[in-house]
């Protein structure tokens, strides 16, 4: 009953629960973000998105008075001494635009032969849809993530085409096949980089459990989908096992068995670790909360330092803070010892199966265990500062995929599971690079390779 109600004290803000899975009522005690004074909304000297008027307009439209307000006379022959101006902005009405295209065949005069012209490339049937109608399917499909029978209706009430589930559904895959050779860009420019963020997340996929698994950096974001979590896993994917750079991820071991590689811990886990720790025993509070405090300064050095333009940390300082991480660790292993196993039964004693007493289990033996054992991956964003602080950005990148599953509640097939990522791989990447999503998805349909390079 005990180990049940612990369970049931974990949600989002001491755990790595989603915050979808929190009750109605919060039982949030205390939050790892602090106050910071200011008052809600934009601050002093943000810069603002407000609309403004632009100069040419489209269209402008003069209003005269017809009359004089004083005593009645025409103003028709009366010049305009000032105007004031106000602008409007619209969408037009958008409707379907029908492009015939006409291949003459001319006989040679000289000869008799009869010549046909060519038609452009992607005209190849008598009646079809564009490369722009094409590409907003897709985006509201798989970026928006409608189904496919609201995006049919959406495509109708905003264009006046009445498409079928089913040609969405082609269309869709028209744009994966397009975009293979982008993924696969991608996939090399992300096992190429310095540091990536690396986070795996659930997903139903034909009635069956299957795994998404992330690669990302600040510009680029590759999805896979696998029917396994582990290493097998994201060895097929084949990022991991070429890269030699810094992983960020949690603490699933699946990580850390890619040897080539160095490896860095998400300090946003141990934090909310630490929280659960003190919520469940009072008297680990001695050296939860100045560890999450040591945490939170060392990030605020880092922040510091790398504003400035700085590539590390000095010497005295990083030494310091290892210190008065190590005092701390020391401290908490010696409230936390390692049960000693019972000694074993008696030489010539007669057998006989005796119930094993229930144990109490100490939730915070494993994380003590981590902090120790796993001492540089937790320091690594204080001695390399190209190391982040934590992996939320890969968290970030999967929660489109959790609110995919919660939309549709699963994948049907495999196939659409793989289209649905390396759809999204190429938005993400997008989305990150600035680049507009219309006219990339365009540019894909036509064959080219839209991607912006990846940055430094």
């Amino acid at each position: 009953m005990a180990e049940l109600g612990t369970r049931l004290g974990k949600d989002s803000h001491n755990s790595s629960l989603p915050p979808s899975s929190d009750p109605p009522v919060a039982r949030r005690t205390r939050r790892l973000r602090r106050r910071t004074g200011r008052k809600v909304g934009g601050q002093t000297g943000q810069r603002g998105a407000t609309l403004r008027p632009v100069a040419p307009p489209d269209e402008v439209i003069t209003h005269a008075p017809a009359q004089c307000r004083a005593c009645g006379d025409s103003l028709d022959p009366a010049p305009a001494t000032r105007f004031e101006r106000r602008q409007v902005f619209e969408a037009p009405p958008a409707r379907l635009l029908v492009t015939e295209h006409r291949a003459e065949t001319r006989r040679c005069a000289f000869c008799g032969t009869a010549t046909e012209a060519q038609f452009p490339a992607g005209v190849s049937a008598p009646a079809q849809y564009g490369r722009g109608l094409r590409a907003r399917a897709a985006y509201l499909h798989q970026y928006q993530l409608l189904p496919l029978a609201r995006t049919a209706e959406a495509l109708s009430d905003l264009f006046g085409c009445r498409l079928s589930a089913g040609t969405v559904h082609r269309m869709t895959v028209e744009c994966a096949e397009a975009l293979s050779g982008a993924e696969a860009g991608i996939k090399d420019a992300v096992t190429a980089a310095l540091v990536i963020g690396a986070d795996e997340t659930g997903l139903r996929v034909a009635g069956e459990s299957h795994w998404v698994h992330v690669a990302r950096t600040d510009h680029l974001t590759h999805y896979a989908c696998s029917a396994r979590r582990g290493k097998e896993a994201m060895d097929s994917v084949g990022i991991l096992p070429a890269f030699t750079g810094t992983v960020v991820s949690d603490a699933l071991c699946a990580y850390r068995r890619h040897e080539q590689s160095r490896h860095a811990l998400c300090n946003a886990h141990l934090l909310r670790e630490l929280i659960y720790i003190k919520e469940v025993c009072a008297e680990q509070q001695q050296w939860t909360d100045p560890l999450a405090k040591l945490l939170l300064r060392m990030k605020a050095a880092a922040v510091r330092v790398r504003a400035a333009g700085g590539r590390e940390l000095s010497a005295e300082q990083r030494a310091q803070f290892c210190r008065r991480y190590d005092r701390l660790v020391t401290r908490a292993a010696e409230l936390n010892p390692v049960p000693t196993p019972p000694p074993p039964p008696g030489k010539g004693l007669p057998l006989r199966k005796v119930p094993k007493p229930a144990r109490k289990k100490n939730p915070a033996l494993p994380l003590v265990k981590r902090l120790r054992e796993c001492r540089q991956e937790v320091l690594r964003f204080v001695t390399d500062l190209t190391v982040p602080f934590d992996n939320n950005g890969s968290e970030r990148d999967l929660r489109m995929v959790k609110l995919q599953q919660k939309t549709s509640g699963c994948f049907r097939t495999a196939a659409g599971a793989e289209r649905f990522c390396r759809i999204r791989s190429n938005l993400s990447s997008a989305r990150k690079q600035g680049q507009p999503l219309l006219a990339a998805i365009e540019q894909a349909f036509e064959g080219g390779r839209w991607l912006l390079p990846p940055k430094p």
